[in-house]
């Protein structure tokens, strides 16, 4: 593999601050920059830049001037818009699935349909295409019933809708909006995983497994968000049952891949639930996710760059292996998030403190004046030996924070067997 890369980061959150500041910590690699990235990422030698994520055509042209070895893209939205056909045709090396293949995230009822051609597990399902027609489904559907818009809606177009008049007025919410289809599912009962794999072609290696916390607040009460918080490894996952997700559902999903040629090349997550008739998929997305991939990069021991030249290079995948050191994260988010976030709140500097690191997100200004320009702000995070010790360190350091404008979940890390009371 050669030295001295320049690489091209797309995105601007936690996920692609964490994505490119592993990246640079690899000695093959030389330059990181990160379109539009953020001003935190300064902090970790990677140097943003003022390209907003979809203009295609802007990345594109910058790429080619600055001699990018290859491409990585963190968001959804960039995918599924095409940018790496776009990459492809003009010769430009790029990971992360064609616009095709982007539809496996792009369109729950397109990955439905996936799942069920190829045999993957899920929960019993249907698509409506108007809204007269998903009220008369829910007969079919016990409740709580889940309602989800079939497009791209940033990891908070989910409800889980309790009885008839709450589902019936979410209905009619979806459809007013911009959603031309909305899926109803039955609602699956278990603990959640997140399983990420790293895919070319016929090839895969799994990454290490996450838990997301997606509810807005403690007890998992509250919207649904882009994520409060996340840990890796899990505890309380039993090897047999992560061996049943391996074969009962990632391997018919590969091959699935490879039949219906998608030619799939990046990262390919998959929301697991472990029900008691096994593991059912809950949604693909084509990408990394927010906030797992802050947890679970510190913990690869293999080189991050190495893994992902391997995959632009179509080359054989390098076997992955996993730190010991446990990894816990806590998102700082904007007060009246998901649905209406404080504008700009003000962080100040975010003090430095031994054995937390910051994966800056949504943030602007000055690295010593810093403003919130969004939902979710920051993930403050610890590794330790055990998951209990990088609670603490994270809690202790977040309780010292004065940040009126910000409130963060309290039990991130209890599905575990973290003990908070400390």
């Amino acid at each position: 593999m050669q030295d001295q890369l320049t690489l091209l980061v797309i995105g601007e959150g936690g996920r692609e601050f964490a994505i490119a500041k592993k990246l640079k910590q690899s000695p093959h690699v030389a330059t990181v920059y990160c379109a539009p990235g953020n001003i935190g990422m300064l902090t970790v030698g990677v140097t943003p830049v003022n390209i907003a994520e979809m203009d295609l055509n802007g990345l594109l042209q910058f790429a080619i001037e600055k001699h990018v070895d290859w491409t990585f893209v963190g968001p959804e939205n960039v995918l599924c818009a095409g940018i790496v056909d776009k990459f492809q045709a003009a010769g430009q090396r790029i990971i992360g699935p064609t616009k095709r293949a982007a539809q496996l995230e792009g369109s729950k009822d397109y990955a439905l349909q996936f799942m069920d051609r190829y045999h993957v597990p899920t929960a019993k399902h249907e698509t409506f295409t108007s809204e007269e027609a998903a009220v008369a489904g829910l007969a079919d559907f016990a409740y709580p019933v889940v309602v989800k818009e079939n497009g791209l809606a940033g990891g908070k177009g989910v409800v889980i809708a309790p009885d008839y008049t709450s589902a019936v007025d979410t209905l009619h919410e979806m459809f007013a909006g911009p959603q031309t289809a909305v899926v109803l599912e039955e609602c699956l009962t278990g603990p959640e995983y997140s399983l990420f794999c790293l895919v070319a072609g016929d090839q895969y290696r799994l990454l290490p497994m996450a838990q997301d916390h997606k509810r807005a607040y403690d007890g998992d009460k509250g919207p649904n968000t882009g994520g409060m918080g996340a840990y890796s490894p899990l505890p309380q996952l039993a090897a047999a049952d992560r061996q049943r997700m391996v074969q009962e559902v990632v391997e018919p999903t590969i091959a699935g891949l490879v039949d219906g040629g998608y030619d799939y090349h990046g990262i390919l997550y998959i929301g697991l639930m472990m029900t008691a008739d096994g593991p059912k998929v809950i949604e693909y997305n084509v990408r990394l996710g927010d906030p797992e991939t802050q947890v679970i990069l510190p913990r690869l021991a293999t080189d991050w760059a190495e893994l992902l030249q391997a995959v632009v290079d179509d080359d054989l995948l390098p076997v992955i292996k996993e730190r010991d050191q446990a990894v816990l994260g806590v998102v700082l988010a904007a007060k009246g998030y998901p649905a209406h976030p404080a504008y700009y709140p003000s962080l100040g500097k975010l003090p430095d403190q031994e054995g937390i690191a910051i994966d800056y997100a949504n943030v602007t200004g000055r690295l010593d004046d810093l403003y919130g320009a969004g939902g979710r702000l920051a993930m403050v995070l610890a590794e330790a030996p055990s998951l209990q010790e990088a609670a603490q360190r994270v809690y202790d350091y977040l309780g010292r924070l004065n940040e009126p404008d910000c409130f963060y979940r309290h039990d991130i890390g209890q599905k575990a067997g973290v003990n908070f009371f400390f």
